[in-house]
């Protein structure tokens, strides 16, 4: 017996929970005052037809009377972590999906409870009692059945499909439709004629496994409600520690673009610092209107100090930069690894290592880049957002 739960509209929730003047009313969330994309919205707002990704200009016009909401992002990281800590009340067995999602094997108690209905709406309580917000909860034989179920029961709703049942259930819905299906492989999948989740046991296995691996065999059990993947309990290490920021389109002046570029790179470096990593690989990125300018860049050594990795960030700069608008920056540690790593090149400064310890101190006491670089005090406004791989504890713990 698998659950997943599903925060509904959870940023947006969160904002009218804690604005209750906003509540039942339209609210769009954008990232910070300045932000022009909306990132979520409230269900008052979806009725208008505003959603995910459109222009605050456009929902606007749509909805005069929409409620703007700049992100906070560390407000909505707390509430997620107590309700993930929360969830270990129902079953010890809990495996956090994302900021506003979190799967339950409760296969191993359900003698506790009477029945998959009884443990649905004691999850539902257990949520709304230590957050205030309402949730959606899905409940089957597998993770990717439970998922759809949650979907379906949206908005604040319970739904149930049995195992035995989940085959018969999936059979006419478009196999897109399921977790993990994007379009890249909804295409794939329609070139043998295969639309609906009911069409898949139509092929073999070994023409998805031939295309995808492992991946494919899975997706072949997904459609017919057998997905095999068990609950994920342990983060993995990293295979890359990243940060990238959006900027105003367009962006020529050379001073803000590596204002950007500082920023990400003391953000990488302090965030392989809290967990103990270092890097001697960096993809660094500009991203403009032909696309990324990017490269593969090496100090030679193993460093986690942001001075570092900010000097090839401005060698790349320097070399690759002609003076085109750029949208999007991205520095990011390739293959780091954890503990000190001793190197016959190193060049390493106990100065630095001083300087930066320090500045972490500092900074996890009082808050991010309380104490940084002078550029960065003309950083951009823009706030954090939250990972999309985001986890309560370990380096997914991202912001």
């Amino acid at each position: 017996m698998i659950a997943l739960i599903d925060m509904d509209c959870f940023f947006a929730q969160i904002e009218q929970h804690d604005n209750p003047d906003w509540r039942e009313t339209p609210v769009a969330v954008t990232n910070g005052e300045l932000g022009s994309t909306i990132i979520t919205s409230s269900y008052e707002a979806r009725a208008f037809g505003i959603h995910t990704g459109m222009r605050l200009k456009q929902a606007r016009q749509l909805c005069p009377a929409l409620i703007q909401a700049p992100s906070r992002p560390y407000r909505y990281a707390a509430v997620s972590s107590r309700i993930m800590e929360a969830l270990v009340d129902i079953t010890p067995d809990v495996e956090v999906f994302s900021v506003d999602e979190a799967f339950l094997d409760l296969s191993r108690c359900q003698q506790l409870y009477q029945g998959a209905w009884d443990i649905g709406e004691q999850i539902k309580r257990k949520v709304f009692s230590v957050s205030g917000l309402k949730c959606s909860v899905g409940i089957s034989g597998d993770k990717t059945t439970a998922k759809f179920a949650a979907k379906k029961g949206k908005p604040d709703g319970l739904k149930i499909i049995h195992p035995e049942q989940a085959e018969q259930v999936l059979a006419p819905e478009l196999v897109t439709e399921l977790s993990g299906i994007n379009k890249g492989i909804g295409s794939f999948l329609a070139r043998y004629g295969i639309i609906c989740c009911g069409d898949m046991k139509r092929v073999p296995m070994s023409l998805l496994a031939k295309r995808f691996g492992n991946l494919g065999r899975r997706i072949w059990l997904m459609a017919q409600g057998q997905d095999p993947e068990p609950l994920q309990f342990n983060v993995k290490a990293p295979k890359t520690i990243g940060h990238g920021k959006v900027m105003p389109p367009q962006t020529r002046d050379k001073t803000v673009i590596l204002t950007y570029f500082q920023h990400m790179s003391e953000k990488v470096a302090a965030r392989m610092r809290c967990f103990h990593y270092q890097a001697d690989a960096f993809f660094i990125g500009l991203k403009t209107q032909q696309g990324w300018l990017k490269t593969k860049a090496s100090p030679g050594f193993y460093t986690d100090d942001g001075k570092v990795i900010y000097q090839l960030c401005v060698r790349f700069f320097d070399y690759y930069w002609q003076g085109q608008g750029v949208w999007q920056v991205q520095v990011t540690a390739l293959s780091p690894r954890q503990g000190k790593q001793l190197d016959f090149f190193s060049e390493e400064n106990p100065q630095r290592e001083h300087i930066n310890l320090a500045m972490d101190k500092v900074n996890q006491r009082y808050g991010e880049f309380t104490l940084a670089p002078a550029r960065l005090l003309d950083k951009s406004k823009m706030p954090n957002v939250i990972a999309p791989a985001w986890k309560p504890t370990g380096h997914r713990k991202t912001i």
